[in-house]
């Protein structure tokens, strides 16, 4: 099939892997600008260019001049896999078989922007992967195919997301077949709706007065970016694993420091405590639980409570 591809993170780079391997047609390869005060290339832009693919980075997808040029390459389908803009109508009813979108939930659960980070802050235990014909509504589209994975204790969002992207690609080329063939059609979304709004800066501080389990499970959903975070006598440390601990609460409210030696950091939450493992002070690299206790010891500096 000759293909126009819509994608931007990481997650999308498996899936042009698997057009590309499967042998269809990568008439062009859509990317958002450059972005940061580095001007840092998508990584979907630097396997376009590693793979000599024709790439766009338009500011805006609602110009008439972007329109004629992706109505110039002809698609048969386009392909969108965490682009990060809002197709137009225009755009999703150009090509004969309209557009394809992999998302990474299972639809119509956790719609929208962040549906792994939120999946695994929930504390959910099952998601996976859904292909869908595109409409105007955000992942309200009809689902061509579904596949399940589950979500393990020590999956954080990194490892999720590599897990889904290798799923979201297998998915995609079975959906292309089966539009190709005529042998699969979509079908209407079925069950209640939920929402996966983009994660804010709010979102990312720790709220101590939740279960111990809550607050284990919003480090896993933010780590390692944007990194779940709380304050540590008035400066900011990114938490990007810790373990929930029951026992040993007696005395104690939410934020304080329970123990910090030998290698051990507690803290306890609404019903125990959290055992931080790794983080990351402010302005410097992560670091071990471990590493981070000798330096405070060093520096003699004390710690009773964070929040």
């Amino acid at each position: 099939m000759n293909i126009v591809f819509f994608g931007t993170s990481a997650f999308s780079v498996k899936s042009l892997e698997a057009l590309l391997s499967a042998g269809h047609n990568v008439a062009a390869v859509v990317t958002k600008p450059d972005s940061g005060r580095r001007a840092a290339p998508s990584p979907v832009k630097i396997l376009a260019k590693a793979a000599s693919l024709r790439l766009t980075q338009p500011h805006s997808i609602r110009t008439p001049e972007f329109i004629a040029e992706i109505r110039g390459y002809v698609p048969d389908v386009i392909v969108v896999t965490a682009y990060g803009k809002i197709l137009t109508k225009e755009l999703l009813t150009l090509p004969p078989h309209g557009s394809v979108n992999v998302h990474a939930s299972i639809l119509p659960s956790y719609r929208g922007a962040a549906p792994i980070q939120r999946a695994i802050m929930a504390g959910e235990r099952e998601t996976g992967v859904t292909t869908m014909l595109m409409d105007e509504g955000v992942d309200t589209g009809a689902v061509f195919l579904t596949r399940k994975t589950e979500i393990g204790e020590d999956d954080t969002a990194e490892t999720l997301t590599e897990r889904l992207a290798a799923l979201g690609a297998q998915l995609l080329i079975e959906t292309l077949t089966g539009i190709d063939s005529g042998t699969l059609k979509a079908v209407a979304q079925q069950g209640n709706a939920s929402y996966a709004p983009p994660i804010s800066k709010d979102d990312c501080r720790i709220n101590w007065a939740v279960s111990a389990n809550e607050v284990v499970n919003h480090i896993r959903g933010l780590s390692p970016f944007p990194g779940a975070f709380t304050f540590v006598n008035g400066q900011r440390m990114k938490i990007l694993r810790g373990a929930a601990v029951s026992g040993g609460l007696s005395g104690h409210t939410p934020g304080d420091v329970v123990r910090q030696d030998g290698g051990v950091l507690l803290i306890a939450a609404f019903d125990g405590l959290v055992s931080i493992e790794q983080l990351q002070p402010e302005g410097k690299r992560p670091m071990t639980c471990a590493e981070y206790i000798r330096g405070r010891a060093n520096a003699k500096e004390a710690l009773v409570h964070v929040g």
